[in-house]
């Protein structure tokens, strides 16, 4: 091999044995070995190459596109290896790591509006066309629409799997995002396996599996999965060759993906949680045995702050379902159990702004060694000790939290009406809860938010 582009394709495909699949056999194609960690290396490698070889794309131009994320990467690997400036527009739902990894491999990122539809300016496709019509020697490389997307799932993807499958494919699994995968590995398998069928994965709030099921468009929700579901059918999305669909929802595509972390230590992203849902589901309602193949989209390490962290689940109100009207129902809307952010009265300022910069967060509660509350400090607490030592940082920095922490305190029981909250909001408190006499966590007005959001 002469290049990591050699590297694309030919991934392995393996089979889950710890996850109950009824009289099904299960297996999942981990599309994450690709060398950006996700399937998309493989059109992006394509596209690029039909453009080239056609004069869309030629030396010293820009490729642009609109991407979730994963296109948006395979298409920097590629571009960048070949010496082209890659420009990518994403919806500010797209995971961190992902928008991190894209910058660290040279591509630019524009980040749009995820709350507006087609035909909107500020949809991620229509703004990153326009960019491409104003940037001269740009290629829009339009995967909803390249028709070299599917051609390449129809060459690499469809036939990696019958291969590896020993020609026994009773179904296959998939989303839709660009419909790339479905159409390619789909139009294959009708030529080269015509009892496969072809199942879709549909985030809940997608048009895309009520389309199937109904032959109805309905009006698109909003969903938390990146990568698949759409609020339109895409040109290369060939649904025609679908004969089942599942709408899932959010919390269980998350939950299947940590799932096949721990059951099969298989590290795999949201996307995948809701493949793997929908062919759980499928294997499970069967009568006779099928052998069913699916597909690890990408790698989990992309979504570490999302589908693999408490926080966020706790966020999304789906670590703690059961509400009842109180406070503490607002806590755990930023907390899981163990992982609220305290300091000691004698850890100095440096380890505060620490713990406030890693957990994101600009209140930390002081907890003595009897595990009581005894202050609270705050960005303001720490900025004022460096103003007031603006010679000596280091001092300040070094200066213990009792010397500069707020010890008149306000606390609240977690057991409390939310409503008795908005009295401490009013004097600009941060609500120390206490459930009986533990600390249970800090209330804020954007913890009160946050609750009202998950709670509409």
């Amino acid at each position: 091999m002469t290049s990591v582009l050699d590297l694309i394709g030919n991934t392995p495909l393996v089979e889950v044995t710890r996850i109950d699949r009824g009289p099904c056999r299960l297996f999942l194609k981990l599309e994450s070995a690709n060398p950006s960690g996700s399937l998309k290396d493989r059109p992006a490698r394509t596209m690029i190459e039909a453009a080239e070889a056609d004069g869309r794309l030629k030396s010293g131009g820009t490729i642009v596109e609109a991407t979730a994320g994963n296109t948006g990467l395979g298409l920097a690997l590629v571009g960048g290896r070949k010496g082209y400036r890659t420009l990518l527009v994403v919806p500010d739902k797209m995971a961190r790591e992902k928008v991190l990894h894209a910058k660290a491999m040279g591509a630019e990122v524009v980040t749009t509006r995820s709350d507006v539809g087609k035909g909107h300016p500020d949809y991620y496709q229509d703004l990153a066309e326009a960019i491409a019509r104003r940037t001269p020697g740009a290629f829009f490389v339009n995967q909803f629409a390249n028709p070299a997307n599917p051609q390449a799932h129809e060459t690499t993807t469809g036939p990696e799997i019958l291969r590896q499958m020993d020609g026994e494919v009773d179904v296959i699994v998939v989303g839709v995002g660009s419909g790339g995968t479905l159409t390619g590995v789909g139009r294959f398998m009708r030529r080269a396996s015509p009892k496969t069928a072809m199942i879709l994965a549909d985030p809940e709030g997608s048009v895309l599996a009520p389309y199937v099921e109904t032959g109805r468009m309905v009006p698109a929700g909003s969903w938390a999965v990146e990568g698949i579901g759409e609020d339109f059918v895409p040109p290369n999305a060939d649904l025609g060759l679908l004969s089942q669909a599942f709408a899932i929802p959010d919390a269980e595509s998350f939950a299947c993906a940590r799932d096949l972390l721990r059951a099969e230590g298989v590290l795999a992203g949201s996307s995948s949680g809701t493949l793997l849902a929908a062919a759980l589901r499928y294997c499970r309602a069967q009568a006779t045995p099928k052998r069913v193949v699916s597909l690890v989209c990408d790698s989990g390490a992309k979504y570490l702050s999302k589908v693999f962290n408490p926080i966020f689940l706790a966020q999304e109100g789906w670590s703690h379902p059961d509400r009842h009207g109180t406070v503490r129902d607002v806590v755990v809307s930023r907390y899981s159990e163990g992982t609220a952010v305290v300091v000691r009265p004698e850890d100095n300022l440096r380890t505060v702004f620490a713990r406030m910069r890693s957990a994101d967060v600009s209140h930390v509660p002081v907890v003595d060694a009897s595990g009581h509350v005894v202050g609270l400090v705050d960005e303001s607490d720490v900025l004022a000790a460096l103003i007031t030592a603006r010679d000596d940082p280091n001092a300040a920095f070094a200066r213990p939290v009792e010397e500069v922490m707020v010890t008149r305190l306000e606390t609240i029981s977690a057991d409390a009406p939310i409503a008795d909250l908005l009295p401490l909001f009013r004097k600009d408190y941060v609500a120390i809860v206490m459930d009986g006499d533990q600390f249970l966590g800090v209330a804020t007005r954007l913890d009160l938010i946050n609750y009202f959001r998950i709670a509409i």
